[in-house]
């Protein structure tokens, strides 16, 4: 279907470009950097968009104080590794000779909702192995072969809707869209990446803020992988896209101080933390100094030494508690010391009877752990974790990752009806769940959990959740933000009184009883969930006319009349 570009001569003279025809193979090599884009004169073609240059400076230097900022460090300094793997595109990223090319799609991975005039450039083959991918949520992606491309790969990854009312979680949402290809790339072994625009008109992204934040994205992904990653592409199709992207670049990738200092004036006020993400002020940490106190030492009787030794007594004793803060000395204990304790507990708690295990809630009586004993626990489970290949207990969808909530928090998916304790090693979905909470519980994240017909299952007693709980750590109890439980029954209430009481009571304090999905919408939105088919016949036998009726083809969701 492609014809490779002949010689390099015919490639400068269009300019880099794809021809007419559009189906001309163009490599990298054809591509002009961003670094280059200065010396990129001589191959001008005509055409209005790239006229005088490939990229004119969009940056003009004004001397005196209107650089503004000056005196302030730049968040985006001049790096020219990083800025060497830049190249801006006009045309289809499909027509380029790289590993990888992202295709912007919506859940169901459908050829009709696909970035125009892929699936028919890459073939039907494309399209068939999408339908055996189970569709990909928003912010996600996923990979596919690129069959009649000339990339290796295609990478296709759903973009948000845009609402002003949800403009941090559409946001955090595009951002994660962006990052996740970029995943995706490197866990390939995959170098070389073309980028499309992934926000479309049809789900309502300002084109500008989306490309703000594609572009810091992409910055702050390489300032951390740039050994990894040898080429990112931007291609734009339009000329409204390739102007915006001519004037946003120079902004997150200074190619000298000049440009620079322009950035600091033109940057808008957030631009994102460490991943490009946006940044809530509600949510971020305050860590204010702890107060001085001078501890009074009680005077010690004077010791003769040599002459010899006085040197290093100074540097053992008065030296050191310069650098050694007592408060925290204090904390450390003689290991015997914590050996006996944790011994005499042990022992406590095995004398006295334990009811809980009588009444059936299992071992929940132990010794607690402490911060250092749950982080060394929860770093073993992760090591050994990420160590197996527990996809058997991935595809039972018990747990799964979601969209993000209503403020942008990511979302974990728990559906309770797929917890076959009967064919279930519990061991092996302790570890599957330490692995796939990981990436999130380290920021503000949300549990929703379907308990829909899951009061015919059996489910573990007290003691194997709170063991859970001390195997997740104490992250995950800060960072949770809610769990809502959806269709919750009277013996799940008790159930959460008595973890309340007996396990823990800040994370169970923090669960918010859904009745029907319609409430549920409210706080996680439709679109950033993944719902079983039975949930929603659930909820039309629980909640009766109050329900929803859900087209099976479709998926659309409405009232029922």
């Amino acid at each position: 279907m492609y014809r490779p570009v002949a010689t390099a001569d015919s490639a400068t003279s269009r300019g880099g470009l794809p021809n007419d025809s559009g189906d001309s193979v163009v490599t990298l090599d054809q591509v002009p950097r961003w670094i280059d884009a200065e010396h990129s004169l001589e191959h001008n073609n005509g055409d209005s968009a790239f006229s005088s240059s490939y990229f004119p400076d969009p940056l003009t230097f004004k001397s005196g104080t209107e650089s503004g900022g000056s005196g302030s460090e730049s968040r985006f300094p001049v790096n020219h590794e990083v800025n060497s793997k830049i190249y801006l595109w006009r045309g289809n990223p499909w027509n380029l000779e790289v590993d990888a090319v992202v295709n912007s799609t919506n859940e169901v991975l459908d050829e009709s909702h696909s970035s125009p005039g892929l699936h028919a450039a890459a073939g039907p083959g494309l399209a068939e192995e999408c339908a055996t991918l189970g569709g990909c949520r928003t912010g996600m992606a996923k990979v596919t072969n690129a069959y009649d491309l000339p990339a290796r790969k295609v990478i296709h990854t759903v973009g948000p809707k845009y609402a002003s009312k949800y403009q941090t979680a559409a946001e955090n949402a595009l951002s994660h869209c962006y990052r996740s290809c970029l995943e995706l790339l490197v866990e390939h072994g995959l170098k070389s990446i073309a980028m499309g625009c992934i926000y479309t008109e049809a789900k309502n992204y300002p084109r500008e803020p989306a490309a703000h934040v594609a572009i810091r994205t992409v910055r702050r992904f390489l300032e951390k992988h740039k050994d990894n990653i040898t080429a990112v592409i931007f291609c734009t199709t339009s000329t409204i896209d390739t102007e915006i992207y001519k004037r946003l670049l120079p902004l997150y990738f200074p190619r000298d101080k000049q440009e620079e200092l322009m950035a600091l004036a033109k940057l808008p006020a957030d631009v994102g933390d460490e991943n490009g993400e946006t940044v809530i002020d509600e949510r971020k940490i305050r860590i204010k100094p702890l107060p001085k106190k001078i501890a009074s030492k009680p005077a010690r009787a004077p010791v003769d030494l040599p002459v010899s030794d006085v040197g290093s007594l100074r540097r053992t004793t008065s030296y050191l508690d310069t650098f050694l803060d007592p408060a925290f000395m204090s904390l450390i204990k003689d290991p015997d010391e914590r050996r006996l304790e944790q011994w005499e507990k042990t022992v406590q708690a095995q004398r006295g009877w334990n009811f809980a295990n009588l009444l059936g809630f299992g071992e929940i009586g132990g010794s607690p752990l402490s911060a250092a004993e749950e982080y060394s626990l929860h770093s073993r489970y992760l090591s050994k974790a990420k160590s197996l290949n527990l996809s058997e207990i991935a595809e039972m969808k018990i747990v799964y990752r979601g969209g993000v909530d209503s403020e942008g928090r990511p979302v974990m998916v728990v559906v309770g009806a797929h917890f076959l304790l009967r064919c279930l090693d519990l061991e092996r979905f302790v570890l599957y769940v330490v692995k796939e909470f990981e990436p999130i519980m380290h920021k503000p994240y949300t549990i929703v959990y379907f308990h829909s017909a899951a009061s015919l299952q059996v489910q573990p007693d007290l003691g194997w959740m709170r063991r859970l709980q001390q195997i997740l750590g104490r992250k995950h109890q800060h960072n949770l933000h809610a769990i809502y439980i959806l269709h919750p029954t009277v013996g799940l209430k008790l159930t959460i009184f008595a973890l309340q009481l007996l396990v823990d009571g800040l994370v169970w304090k923090k669960v918010v009883y859904v009745d029907r999905l319609l409430q549920l919408f409210r706080y996680v939105p439709r679109e950033q969930l993944t719902i079983p088919d039975f949930v929603f016949q659930h909820d039309l036998e629980v909640n009766g006319g109050k329900g929803l009726i859900v087209d099976p083809r479709t998926k659309y969701v409405y009232h029922r009349p």
